[in-house]
């Protein structure tokens, strides 16, 4: 039987701003990883979410990124390793606290947006989310075969496997920055006929056309993709269609 789990970065709503509609995306998805007040969300946000996904039987993630609101943590910041792993156990702990009140718990930990690319390319910063992934008894989502595998290899920390289906993939098998052509994808069809050739066949097409090997535990859907809703339906369905089962990971 072929599984995987979908995950999807919600929880990222700030006081008066509202990020995404995350009360049509969780039953849709099978791992939610809730923003943890640094890079998006708020207490109250966190705490809502954990509830909504507690009622949906949808697996909490801890989503930690760079103290970095303006730029919603997708500028990369040079930090020391201790700096950062303070600041990833911070709001690692913050989620698992408000989630124990909402009757669920932290299961797995994914860093966000620029925290995410430099764990996948940089030893050390890879070995410091593998390092607060052990310590709280979590299993890390990151890039197959990236220096965040690496690392949790290392440490013994579990690792689960992740692609997206929504985001362009470079030659070299990270993912395109934002602002280059095809880097964001948005036609939910497309979008789920790639997922479950990924799923189905390990592959994916980068985007200057090469196809490359994708070996995938966990998909990705982004909240703040156009389209969202409609793109995590379509994707669900696809899977299901095509006999996969979608279930969480962690």
């Amino acid at each position: 039987m072929v599984t995987v789990d979908l995950n999807c970065d919600l929880g990222e709503s700030f006081g008066a701003w509202r990020m995404s509609d995350d009360d049509a995306l969780l039953p849709l998805i099978t791992t939610a990883n809730v923003a943890c007040g640094f890079h998006a969300g708020d207490p109250q946000t966190m705490l809502a979410t954990c509830r909504a996904a507690a009622a949906l039987g949808v697996t909490v993630a801890a989503h930690p990124g760079y103290r970095d609101l303006v730029g919603f943590g997708r500028r990369d910041i040079a930090m020391a390793p201790d700096a950062l792993r303070a600041d990833l156990l911070y709001q690692v702990s913050a989620l698992a606290g408000l989630a124990v009140t909402a009757g669920t718990a932290v299961r797995a930990l994914k860093p966000h947006g620029a925290l995410y690319n430099r764990a996948a390319v940089d030893p050390v910063t890879a070995a410091v989310v593998a390092e607060v992934g052990a310590e709280r008894g979590l299993p890390v989502l990151g890039l197959a075969g990236s220096a965040m595998e690496h690392a949790c290899a290392a440490a013994g920390t579990p690792f689960i496997a992740e692609a997206f289906v929504d985001r362009g993939y470079r030659p070299d098998g990270t993912l395109a920055p934002r602002g280059e052509p095809g880097a964001v994808l948005t036609e939910a069809s497309a979008v789920a006929a790639r997922a479950v050739r990924m799923v189905r066949e390990g592959r994916v097409e980068a985007v200057d056309g090469t196809a490359l090997s994708v070996r995938v535990q966990s998909l990705c859907v982004h909240s703040d993709t156009p389209g969202a809703v409609a793109i995590a339906r379509a994707v669900r369905d696809a899977l299901l269609e095509a006999g996969v089962t979608v279930q969480a990971a962690a």
